[in-house]
């Protein structure tokens, strides 16, 4: 069947310069809610290789055109269609006037300019200067901008944009001005305005070459009080870029706002970053302590694109992984080492890892697949994906592995020297790492060109009387695809390598035709299609420990018994191999028995999984987050990517075993870490308060599942006694887990002391979308309903449909996926729903069936179904472009 709008399809392959250029941009808006004037001028000139008959056109949605002058003179020639403003005859240099109006308040796509609260906002990236102005709305087309905005004074007390404020005063009729001029060169996808009561924290600091900047974070007066530590983190960025790379702050003054209505997490706006109200503010009545570590990460994202984005940006949206994976490396980075030691570091990279795999690695096996950089797209809004942002981050950490860190760095300071001020491609940053270090780096470009996840076979062989280890690699790639059509080839692989002797010690690493021992981690670089390695002097009984630290993008496979992978669980040397060795044992323990499950076969627990638990549980030398995130079960969403004909009802019966397995029988162990984990938590001096924390609220979970009413007691008297909304959190998600429909009575009170905190309230709808069941003990899709019903909820707001919807879809397999298919016609209501509303948020939704193929024949029948009702309807670019690929028998 096919989808009643017809989609255009862009490839990177037709790029062209822009055929005219803009240097200058001075903009005037009247503002207003129901009705904005913008006026903007423009200095234009032709680009030299543009033929002189060719019109100007330029960009623009949804916009009412009252004039257009050319050098003072009405342009005659003008043409208005759906997208576009064409201009016959233009000359070779001119000033451009346009007139055009808006409205914010009938906005509810967010973006362009809109309203929110009683405010104006504005979101530009990847399109949306088109629906404030006509405009060459191209990332590689930079100018400078001159910005006045007047508005009443009663309404709007605040007005901003980018740069530096130059002027402000008083107006008639009770209206104000303010002038912002913005001195670096920048695309229109840059540009932002803020107006509303808001007030500001301010802070003062002196960069490392001695210039004093402002730092103002923006908030609705009574979440004044909660910026803190958006602030501190603030300050943390910037001191950090300047140590690490080199870089300071350009402006006279940097700016956040928070915004109540956003699609996005936050915005990087030249000097005036608009940011989702999620992640901005936090109190520990009000946040969690993974609120807080995210807001320290998307604060220190957003800086660092001042100039991994600002100062640099692409040349085309092709090249988006160029600043979104750039960047979102160096904020994993900085995140890293603001965790104070290698235990906090190691622990950021298991989560950034785990993130990757349930996401990207997800995105790689769908129909969605494709490259870092994409080779064609519909609709520009479908690619700010994990594939760019997380696997676009995970290329840029190979450089820094392959180059070292001070060499990775070289590169940086090559980048920024050659490109300073420009639009440029993914090419030209590798090219930078390249010549700063004398490697030639050709083939590493595969990463940036071949779609799918490669994976890497593992052989090993031993030699007793030579003490030779051999290890032979092979890299699979023929099921990668390149999006251009080519045949893939092989990547260039690092490979992060150790042995772990019987001693449970490092081994020296001494490679065959070297003349000393090179260290006990060894980067391999496998860069054909097999490789051997051979090691010498190596003592009989050691293991492989592989990709160390997670060096490459990959799956591995090498067949580890049951035995070796709790040796490597308590003792491999890399805290990564670690986890990864207990993610592995998890996910073959809970994929046989989910087999079992489905076959109606009775569930056994095989013991030495309950034994390798065991002695993490006594050892307990490891760090509290560290422990949390090895003793934490793969989730049932990850567990359905790995399998085959996936019955979601099958996943849940074998990890709910599993789990109450492990509670019942180390009852006495979890409680003792429930109260040692307490104990860390409450000591002031404790550095890192939210490891033990987490710690503590994962041993309540277990003691939870067992079902008695000393476990029930444990999680009461955690939520009564909690002084922060963690731990409050904690005994919620353990009571709903554990025993559902009990947990009703704390659910509610949780309720009515926070309904007016809206940020605390999406937390609340989000416990109800991940429980077992409905209170009644029926399905959960008809308890949702019910929700949506509720006077809290909206699907204008977008934390409040993620908090709930997406919560059920991404995280509640086994309900989502009920074999009656109800959850398939909820999604379908709501996608199309949505589509007329957001279709940003819309599209986002439409991806929670893209992965139909992997699931039992039944299911898959009542997903395709309800894929296809929706490609009947005439549905936004966004929303067609991501059921129609979800449906090609291409995918």
């Amino acid at each position: 069947m096919q989808n009643r709008t017809e989609v255009a399809v862009i490839q990177r392959s037709d790029y062209a310069r822009p055929d005219f250029l803009i240097h200058d941009v001075v903009l005037t808006f009247d503002l207003a809610l129901d009705r904005t004037l913008v006026k903007s001028r423009m200095a234009v000139r032709r680009a030299p290789e543009t033929p002189k008959d060719r019109p100007l056109i330029l960009d623009g949605e949804g916009l009412e055109l009252l004039s257009t002058r050319i050098d003072g003179e009405a342009a005659t020639s003008a043409i208005v269609s759906r997208h576009h403003l064409t201009i016959e005859g233009v000359p070779d240099v001119f000033d451009l006037e346009i007139e055009t109006a808006c409205s914010p308040v009938a906005n509810s796509s967010l973006t362009g300019l809109y309203a929110s609260a009683g405010g104006l906002f504005t979101q530009c990236e990847p399109e949306g200067f088109r629906r404030i102005t006509y405009f060459l709305d191209r990332p590689d087309v930079m100018a400078t901008y001159t910005v006045t905005l007047r508005a009443d004074r009663t309404t709007f007390p605040v007005l901003l944009s980018n740069g530096n404020l130059t002027a402000s005063g008083s107006l008639d009729n009770g209206r104000h001005y303010a002038v912002w001029e913005d001195p670096f060169r920048k695309p229109s996808y840059l540009f932002a305005i803020v107006a509303g009561k808001f007030v500001a924290r301010e802070e003062r600091i002196t960069t490392a070459s001695g210039k004093e900047k402002l730092l103002q974070i923006w908030s609705e007066p009574r979440d004044l009080p909660r910026t803190g530590h958006a602030m501190a983190s603030l300050i943390n960025a910037i001191r950090w870029d300047e140590h690490r790379f080199g870089l300071e702050l350009d402006l006279e003054r940097f700016m956040i706002v928070a915004a109540t209505d956003f699609n996005m997490g936050a915005m990087e706006n030249k000097g005036l970053n608009v940011f989702n109200a999620k992640f901005l503010l936090a109190d520990p009545d009000t946040a969690t302590d993974a609120d807080y570590e995210r807001i320290e990460s998307i604060v220190g994202h957003e800086y660092f694109h001042n100039w991994t984005g600002n100062r640099v940006t692409c040349r085309d949206w092709f090249q988006l992984s160029l600043k979104e994976g750039l960047t979102v490396f160096r904020d994993q980075e900085f995140s890293a080492d603001m965790s104070g030691d290698p235990a906090g570091r190691s622990a950021e990279r298991i989560a950034s890892v785990r993130a990757l795999r349930r996401a990207q690695f997800a995105e790689d096996a769908s129909p969605m697949a494709h490259p870092v950089r994409p080779e064609a797209y519909a609709e520009i809004n479908n690619f700010y994906t994990p594939t760019v942002y997380d696997k676009g981050a995970e290329v840029v950490r190979m450089y820094q592995t392959l180059l070292g860190r001070d060499g990775f760095r070289s590169g940086m300071k090559l980048y920024f020297d050659r490109h300073d001020g420009c639009a440029v491609t993914c090419d030209d940053f590798r090219m930078a790492m390249a010549d700063a270090n004398n490697r030639d780096l050709t083939q590493f470009e595969r990463w940036y060109d071949q779609a799918r996840t490669p994976r890497v076979s593992v052989d090993t062989h031993y030699d007793e009387p030579s003490r030779r280890f051999t290890l032979n690699l092979r890299q699979h790639y023929a099921h990668c695809v390149t999006g251009t059509g080519l045949a893939p080839r092989p990547f260039h692989i690092p490979f992060a390598f150790g042995l772990v002797g019987a001693d449970g010690c490092d081994v020296p690493l001494w490679l065959e035709g070297e003349a000393n021992p090179g260290g006990t981690t060894r980067v391999l670089e496998l860069s054909e299609e097999t490789q051997q390695f051979t090691f010498v002097g190596v003592a009989p009984g050691c293991l492989p420990s592989l990709l160390r630290g997670f060096s490459a993008p990959v799956s591995v496979d090498y067949d580890y018994s049951d035995e070796q992978l709790a040796f490597l669980l308590s003792h491999d040397s890399d805290a990564f191999n670690r986890w990864e060795a207990g993610q592995k044992l998890f996910c073959r323990e809970l994929l046989r028995l989910a087999g079992c499950a489905k076959r109606g076969e009775p569930l056994e627990i095989t013991p030495n999984v309950v034994d390798a638990v065991a002695k993490v549980l006594r050892g307990q030398s490891q760090s509290p987050k560290l422990l949390e995130l090895i003793l934490t079960l793969p989730s049932e969403s990850y567990l359905v990517e790995l399998t085959t004909a996936a019955d979601p009802a099958a996943v849940r019966a074998a990890h709910k075993f599993l789990s109450r397995t492990l509670a019942t029988t180390l009852s006495e162990l979890w409680l003792d870490i429930y109260h040692s984990a307490a104990a860390m938590a409450a000591d002031t001096s404790t550095s890192q308060p939210g490891g033990a924390r987490a710690l503590k609220n994962l041993a309540l979970r277990y003691l939870a599942e067992i079902g008695s009413p000393a476990g029930e007691a444990l999680v009461r008297a955690q939520y009564a006694d909690a002084t922060n909304i963690t731990d409050r959190i904690g005994a919620l998600f353990a009571g709903t887990i554990g025993w559902n429909s009990s947990a009703d009575e704390l659910l509610d009170g949780f309720y009515l002391r926070f309904e007016r905190e809206p940020l605390v309230v999406d937390k609340w709808f989000m416990l109800q979308a991940l429980r077992p069941g409905a209170p009644d003990g029926g399905a959960l899709v008809h308890h949702i309903r019910k929700l949506m019903g509720h006077p809290s909820f909206t699907l204008k707001n977008p934390n409040r449909m993620r908090s709930l919807i997406f919560s059920f879809c991404d995280g509640n397999p086994s309900q989502f996926h009920a074999s009656d298919g109800a959850g398939y016609e909820l999604w379908q209501e709501l996608v199309a729903e949505l589509d007329a509303i957001n279709p940003q948020m819309a599209a986002q939704l439409a991806r929670k069936l893209e992965g139909w193929r992997k699931y039992t024949p039944a299911l898959r029948e009542k997903m395709t179904a309800a894929l296809s009702r929706l490609n009947q309807l005439p549905l936004s670019r966004n929303t067609t472009e991501i059921v129609s690929k979800a449906l090609s028998i291409d995918a």
